[in-house]
């Protein structure tokens, strides 16, 4: 399958795209992880984008559609892909359009993970992440074994920077007036499917009765 998936931030979309690669191949590609590996190794790219991470702004489109051009043509993209928090604003939406075009590509959907702001903000201010493995936690519903260890490599066990409150209600801010107008524009291109996203099961049901996967 080749899919978009819309949403705020922490509706939802990292975990939908892990349950559906396990069906049928497809590679998850997330912009967000992309860009903090980048930050840690401290590349250039990292470097650019670490002062918009931090305070939960856009990364400029010029850097994110060089990331995703290069992505799309590695070989693992050929079983499907799903796109994780990408694109985020209408001229990203375009400009995917024609590199999906240059390259062959039909999408099957664009699907919209809808979720209520508090339950975001709950969700996102509570969330922990190891600093070494990525391994993400809950202090409410997933909390570590040991605080602040990560069960999995024994790393440190932290809220990132992005999912302070502040951070977090600028970001739902960003989100509301730059990326919720994908949800138009998808549905112009006759490619949403809007999703009342009451749990990760749910919405993958029915994305795979819609692309039959």
């Amino acid at each position: 399958m080749r899919l978009i998936l819309l949403g705020a931030p922490g509706a939802g979309k990292g975990t939908v795209a892990k349950m559906l690669t396990a069906v049928d191949g497809s590679v998850q590609i997330s912009t967000g992880d992309i860009l903090r590996v980048a930050v840690k190794e401290g590349t250039k790219l990292g470097k650019q984008a670490k002062k918009f991470m931090d305070a939960g702004d856009l990364v400029p489109d010029e850097l994110i559609m060089g990331i995703m051009k290069e992505r799309l043509k590695e070989d693992d993209c050929l079983a499907g892909f799903l796109l994780d928090g990408f694109p985020r604003t209408i001229p990203q939406a375009e400009q995917l359009k024609v590199l999906l075009s240059d390259l062959g590509i039909k999408l099957d959907a664009a699907v919209n993970l809808d979720v209520p702001r508090d339950v975001i903000l709950d969700r996102l201010t509570t969330r922990r992440t190891c600093v070494d493995c990525g391994a993400i936690y809950n202090v409410k519903s997933a909390p570590t074994k040991v605080e602040g260890v990560c069960d999995k490599c024994k790393g440190k066990v932290v809220q990132r920077d992005d999912e302070t409150e502040e951070a977090i209600s600028n970001r739902l801010d960003v989100y509301n007036e730059k990326t919720a107008p994908l949800v138009d524009f998808y549905q112009r291109e006759g490619l949403l499917m809007d999703i009342a996203a009451t749990s990760s099961e749910v919405v993958v049901a029915a994305i795979r009765e819609r692309t039959g996967a």
